[in-house]
């Protein structure tokens, strides 16, 4: 924007009929309101506003259609996780801070605090009692329930130490045990309440990027950024099985994502190039490579759905979805290792999620293009776009039984919309 002075120079000034105005020509005289002149703060908050109706074109205007705003970290939302059966979302910024709060009116619940950077995970335990934040300070934090008439209280646990900076988090699907990456090359494995350390996996050779429990809850899978893919028991520091980018076939230019099936027999692995490989977990071996992405984008997230609804869809090789930085989303049939769908965002995919049952058909998309969108992966038809945010949708989180997604911004918020789709 022109400066004042600027604009000034522009002005083409005529002197010849200099005009002015005399206390005959006064109507009214207004009092002054107090309306101060700006200072800088102001200034700089009306020009990101303008700024932001620019970036949304020529109207300046964006649909919001969110339910719900949680506007209190002010700053990009990296992580948000919804609770596994309460209206109550945790999610954690570049404000170095977490916050529990109620979805349905934006509450803060409890502020997590004790980071000294950037929260860029946070994940419930899979019965809903505790809450764990990790950040590229290194440190995870664990909060419990206080008391079971509710989940309004929640109280400081206990710090896990270990990690240089925490790449992410995850629950076991049943227990209370977590692992969580880091960027030091080392898994970590803990047993709450206690905080025990069970296990320090060592073996990879980059940051441990990604990181899934098997949905049996028997074993893990593991890969770095160098491209090594690691299946570990729980129970030992020993590997199952190890697949390195010195495997040609299996040289993924880094892995970046990773998803297994709900029967517990193959993974989906994404790499930073675009490729994609299925991996047999009883032989330990590359089972089919996939290529829908484009290549040299990187594969950004890996889901599985259940095209029956009912949950019978369990048991097979399954059907995957591969997100990726080309803003499509590949549905691959792995019984056939065919492509069935392609759903397309004009940006980046950055989170992909499955529903529940009794509609597990249905797969909500997060992207870099300021949108999330839901699908039929039957058929691939998109049933809604969620409008609201004006920057990228950095995470998304399904809660109250897939009927309401949760998303963290790059603008600062996270949104609350409801997934179900439009009345025609």
């Amino acid at each position: 924007m022109a400066s004042g002075k600027d604009r000034a120079e522009d002005i083409d000034f005529e002197e010849e009929d200099d005009q002015f105005i005399t206390e005959d020509d006064i109507l009214q005289e207004v009092q002054d309101d107090g309306d101060h002149p700006m200072d800088e703060d102001d200034e700089e908050e009306e020009a990101r506003d303008t700024l932001g109706d620019m970036e949304e074109g020529s109207s300046g205007h964006v649909e919001d259609i969110s339910l719900q705003h949680f506007d209190t970290h002010g700053a990009s939302v990296f992580a948000v996780a919804c609770h596994p059966t309460q209206p109550l979302a945790a999610s954690g910024g570049e404000d170095d801070l977490g916050y529990i709060w109620d979805i349905t009116d934006s509450e803060i619940i409890a502020k997590l605090t004790g980071h000294t950077d950037s929260v860029t995970s946070a994940a419930w335990s899979a019965d809903g009692e505790l809450i764990s934040t990790g950040g590229m300070d290194g440190k995870i934090r664990i909060w419990r329930r206080v008391g079971k008439e509710n989940y309004r209280t929640w109280e400081f646990l206990t710090e896990l130490q270990g990690p240089d900076e925490v790449m992410f988090l995850r629950w076991h699907p049943k227990g209370s045990v977590l692992l969580a990456g880091s960027n030091d090359s080392t898994l970590w494995l803990w047993q709450l309440p206690s905080g025990n350390t069970m296990q320090v996996f060592a073996g990879h050779i980059g940051p441990v990027n990604c990181g899934e429990f098997t949905p049996d809850g028997k074993r893990i899978i593991s890969a770095d950024q160098e491209g090594s893919l690691i299946f570990w028991d729980p129970r030992s520091s020993t590997p199952v099985f190890k697949l390195g980018a010195d495997d040609a076939r299996f040289n993924l230019d880094g892995i970046t994502s990773i998803g297994v099936n709900p029967s517990s027999t193959l993974a989906v692995v994404g790499g930073a190039a675009g490729g994609v490989r299925v991996i047999s977990l009883s032989k330990g071996e590359i089972v089919s490579t996939l290529g829908g992405h484009t290549e040299g984008e990187s594969v950004e997230a890996v889901t599985f759905v259940d095209l029956s609804g009912t949950g019978t869809g369990n048991t097979g090789p399954g059907v995957a979805v591969t997100g990726a930085t080309d803003g499509k989303a590949c549905i691959w049939d792995l019984s056939t290792m065919r492509l069935r769908a392609t759903l397309q965002h004009e940006d980046a995919i950055t989170t992909l999620l499955a529903h529940p049952s009794p509609k597990s058909y249905l797969l909500v998309s997060a992207s870099a293009d300021k949108t999330l969108r839901t699908w039929d992966a039957r058929n691939g038809t998109l049933l809604r776009t969620h409008t609201g945010h004006r920057a990228a949708v950095l995470g998304a989180s399904l809660g109250l039984e897939g009927s309401v997604i949760v998303s963290a911004g790059d603008d600062g918020l996270c949104m609350v919309f409801t997934t179900e789709e439009e009345e025609q």
